[in-house]
């Protein structure tokens, strides 16, 4: 077996969202496999300070960028390009959420969430697909992974209707983008399940003995889950697997009864 397959040294990856959470740690267990790292972020700060923890562990840069804007998107795009001709692997995980009640629900959060979140992956790549076409090579081509979630897999237990219909969203269009973009990109997407996240931070706090219980494996996800995972699908390994939405849940959604 060849020792490449899962290797993803020398390889350039661009990770949105990437100076906090899952994408902090996609970000770190790419630059720790001997991939050069961009992570993007709308806070400045945000992405000085990822930028020098990331780069203790192999070449990493930061960018910030509002990707609700697809003018910021064009100038994140125009950054990357500066830095390098090709970009090997993007990691759309950008993301926002919003919650309220059904009946308060306003229409801004739809806007905001929808926008960020499944707007602004479709737009990215439209804007860096000449950089990965670049990349790609026989029998290892390009990939685009999308951050989806098992909210797009499963009602969600909050009450966050655009995020998950955003992330449903999100999954199918992983399947359309990578109808359109084979062979030479692939499109796959990770649907991450309850993780030590902000995002995740107050529902854990409150009930998170309850969460890992209902769990098949009687936890929650780790750095080096969300890692692994992105690593295989940005490997040569994965090269035969497009248009996939995996679920990283520790068998949450592919174990659910339904009675």
């Amino acid at each position: 077996m060849s020792s490449d397959l899962f290797s993803v040294a020398g390889k350039t990856a661009l990770v949105t969202g990437g100076t906090r959470g899952i994408g902090y740690m996609i970000a770190e267990g790419l630059v720790k496999a001997g991939a050069r790292v961009i992570v993007s972020s709308r806070k400045t700060d945000a992405c000085a300070d990822a930028e020098k923890e990331l780069s203790e562990h192999g070449e990493a840069t930061a960018i910030p960028a509002d990707l609700s804007d697809p003018r910021q998107s064009a100038g994140l795009a125009e950054q990357v390009a500066a830095q390098t001709s090709e970009l090997h692997v993007l990691v759309n995980n950008a993301g926002a959420t919003w919650g309220a009640g059904f009946d308060d629900f306003p229409v801004s959060a739809w806007d905001k969430v929808i926008n960020l979140n499944l707007r602004a992956p479709f737009v990215l790549t439209q804007q860096l697909r000449s950089m990965l076409e670049k990349a790609s090579r026989d029998g290892d081509p390009a990939r685009v992974i999308n951050i989806g979630s098992i909210d797009g897999l499963a009602v969600p237990g909050f009450e966050n209707y655009s995020y998950g219909a955003a992330k449903a969203g999100l999954h199918h269009l992983t399947k359309h983008m990578a109808s359109a973009l084979a062979p030479s990109i692939l499109v796959n997407a990770i649907a991450p399940g309850p993780f030590l996240t902000k995002m995740m931070e107050v529902p854990l706090a409150e009930h998170g003995d309850e969460i890992r219980e209902r769990n098949p494996l009687r936890r929650i996800g780790a750095p080096a889950d969300a890692a692994a995972l992105a690593i295989f699908l940005s490997a040569r390994g994965s090269s035969f697997i497009t248009g996939a939405t995996i679920p990283l849940d520790g068998g949450m959604t592919t174990t659910l009864k339904v009675v």
